[in-house]
């Protein structure tokens, strides 16, 4: 379902407080993006223009799919039909800006946290100044590419979000079951192999204010937002900052419906999934990508397969519905381990449970990953050429027989769901009945169903 962009929303917001005059093109529903955007650049004449990009591809190595190369047409046209400087930003510049610079021909790209560094870049360039010494921003000179790399230090700890309806059609998005995204920090200090988190938000937690975050969730639910996911890297670490945020959003009693897909199983037990109950959370996800302690290991996670048996005992217990994220494919993967994680899904996941099977895991520039995968001779391409998705699948394994098992397990369970079963054509309408229905998200709680009713209809589901 389609995600609000509240990384565009923020430096959007951020950019007309410090006196500029802005608009959004929210291209995401637009049948025809091109010409949508040569009809704004009719209407108005910018100075400059920013891309805000979130995903590189859609990470599915199956059917991969990738986004950057929509980007080629967008700065041709800005090019084409104005004098505009071309900023590039957004959570995908982050992982890979020398590729990206390189592969567009963007004038600037945005590193950090892009509320603070658009603005001041901004300033630079409209009064003629040269912003090279600006932090957190990159670009390419005499064909090479060059960075002020910064993790910005925001003004204060309070917890931001935009006024959604300022600048893009909320109600398109509600109508398509989409949650209102919120973060309670940035940074992240686990170290997983294949993650990016770190290279996006820093290494170190910056927390934000828990009465802060509950103020944002009160002052948006006054504009009419019900449904809130916080997409915090893991939501309960630091347990405590989680705990408190629970607690603060239980009592204002308003009915709010939330979610959280990133919980680390290592901080789950009885008093915090109560917490959240207690807080209006209607849907949970657990990423534990693994129940094998070799994969796990190898993957770097940090925790080990007996924390997931006690995670799934402890939800057990409790009405709330799971997520349960794996990813199929890791370092160390082999026939067995694949076997025991299956094994784990099918013994200890509730009927009313969910869980999704990812399988390879998309390699990043940077990460330990990367080489990983160059040790064991499995890429040589060159950091330009991984803007096209590259995967690893542990070579002790084969991908036909790890695609074969999974899909049997798929088949068998009904609550089971892969790559496959998100990427249906049809998904957005089902999210747009659904919507009308009365149905609220999270709709994948209603997997199940869904997929039964799928069948019935004769859909391959």
């Amino acid at each position: 379902m389609p995600v609000m962009p509240i990384g565009a929303c923020m430096v959007a917001e951020a950019a007309e407080m410090a006196g500029h005059n802005v608009k959004v093109l929210d291209l995401i529903f637009e049948r025809h993006p091109l010409r949508a955007l040569e009809f704004e650049l009719t209407r108005d004449t910018p100075d400059i223009v920013g891309l805000s990009i979130r995903n590189i591809d859609n990470n599915d190595m199956e059917t991969p799919v990738a986004f950057f190369k929509d980007l080629i047409p967008l700065v041709d046209t800005i090019h084409r039909m104005s004098q505009a400087t071309v900023v590039l930003g957004g959570s995908a510049v982050n992982l890979m800006p020398e590729e990206l610079l390189f592969y567009t021909g963007a004038d600037w790209a945005i590193l950090g946290d892009g509320e603070v560094v658009f603005p001041k870049l901004l300033e630079k360039l409209l009064s003629g100044e040269t912003p090279k010494h600006i932090p957190g921003i990159a670009w390419i000179e005499d064909n090479d590419f060059r960075k002020n790399p910064c993790f910005s230090s925001r003004i204060s700890d309070d917890c931001f979000a935009p006024n959604f309806h300022r600048w893009i059609d909320v109600q398109a998005y509600k109508l398509r079951l989409s949650t209102v995204p919120i973060q309670t920090k940035l940074g992240c200090h686990f170290k997983c192999v294949y993650c990016t988190y770190r290279k996006i938000e820093g290494s170190n937690y910056r927390l934000f204010d828990s009465e802060s975050v509950v103020d944002t969730v009160k002052r948006l639910v006054s504009r009419g937002l019900w449904d809130f996911e916080f997409v915090d890297n893991v939501f309960n670490s630091p347990y405590e900052h989680a705990m408190t945020i629970c607690e603060g959003l239980a009592r204002i009693g308003h009915g709010v419906r939330l979610q959280s897909l990133m919980l680390n199983p290592l901080f789950i037990d009885n008093d915090l999934i109560a917490a959240m109950e207690q807080a209006g959370f209607t849907g949970i996800g657990i990423t534990v990508e693994s129940a094998s302690d070799n994969v796990l290991k190898g993957l770097r996670k940090g925790f080990t397969a007996k924390d997931v048996c006690k995670a799934a005992y402890v939800i057990k217990h409790h009405k709330l519905p799971c997520l349960w994220l794996f990813m199929l494919g890791g370092p160390g993967e082999t026939k067995a381990t694949v076997r025991e994680t299956l094994r784990f899904a099918e013994s200890f996941i509730r009927p009313i449970d969910v869980a999704f099977f990812n399988i390879g895991i998309r390699v990043y520039p940077g990460t330990e990953l990367e080489s990983i995968a160059r040790k064991q001779g499995l890429l040589s391409l060159s950091s330009r050429e991984m803007l096209d998705p590259v995967f690893y699948v542990s070579p002790e394994i084969e991908f036909d027989w790890l695609i074969k098992q999974t899909k049997n397990s798929v088949n068998t369970h009904m609550n089971f769901i892969n790559s496959n079963s998100i990427s249906l054509p049809f998904l957005p309408t089902i999210n747009r009945l659904g919507y009308r229905l009365g149905i609220r998200p999270p709709l994948w709680k209603h997997t199940r169903f869904v997929r039964r009713g799928l069948r019935v209809l004769g859909f391959d589901s």
